[in-house]
This record gives C-alpha cells, sequence and structure tokens, in this order.
C-alpha cells in the first residue's frame, strides 16, 4: 500500500449529491443548450449587396456588413473558409433569404484586405 499514509487525509469533504428534483425542466434544459437561433434583421438584408464603386476598379458583390458576418460565423464555429461558404448559404436557404453568399476566395485575406487593416 503505497499511498496508505495519506489515506486519512483524503476525502475530508464530503462530495455533493447533486439531485434532479424535475425532470421534465431538467431535460428540456438540455435540450435548450444544442438549440441555435439565428436570424437576420431587415436592415441587414437590405445592406448586404455593396454600394456601386464610383472609383475606378472592379465592382465588389458584398457589402463589409456581409463579409464581416461570414468571418465572425467562421470565428465562432471554428470553420474553413469552404464551410463558412456553405453554412452561410444553408442559413440563407432555412430562412428562405435569396441574397448571394461570398464564396471562400472572397472571404480569404488577400481578397478582403480591409478587414485585416482594422484588427
Amino acid at each position: 500500500m503505497p499511498f496508505k499514509f495519506h489515506s486519512r487525509g483524503r476525502r475530508h469533504i464530503p462530495r455533493q449529491k447533486y439531485r434532479v428534483t424535475n425532470w421534465r425542466d431538467y431535460d428540456a434544459a438540455l435540450r435548450n443548450r444544442g438549440s441555435l437561433t439565428i436570424w437576420f434583421t431587415e436592415d441587414a438584408i437590405a445592406h448586404w449587396r455593396a454600394q456601386p464603386r464610383t472609383t475606378p476598379g472592379g465592382q465588389r458583390h458584398y457589402s463589409d456588413l456581409a463579409i464581416e458576418t461570414a468571418l465572425t460565423l467562421r470565428a465562432v464555429f471554428r470553420l474553413a473558409l469552404r464551410q463558412s461558404e456553405g453554412l452561410i448559404g444553408s442559413i440563407m436557404r432555412l430562412l428562405n433569404i435569396d441574397l448571394p453568399v461570398p464564396d471562400h476566395t472572397t472571404l480569404s485575406r488577400p481578397a478582403f484586405p480591409r478587414l485585416r487593416a482594422t484588427r
């Protein structure tokens, strides 16, 4: 018995025993832990597409709001760029919103350097 010397010092604080008294609420709370609610406001939908450029250069398809939304969801769920593209697309389909989804090249750093400069 190599640890017999410390046996009197162990378990001197009794372990707490948690007893569930209301199983219906407990089960509902466990189910709600996995619940996910995402919504887009009317203002976000209206500003999803980029305004036309007045300066020389190619036209942007997505606003900064659209890119930031996609990158935020990417960071929250720890997704790769293509996976975040798929997540945004599936959310748009679930919400019946007919908006274009930024592709992974638009979300990558070289394609969108403005967000990198603001961080």
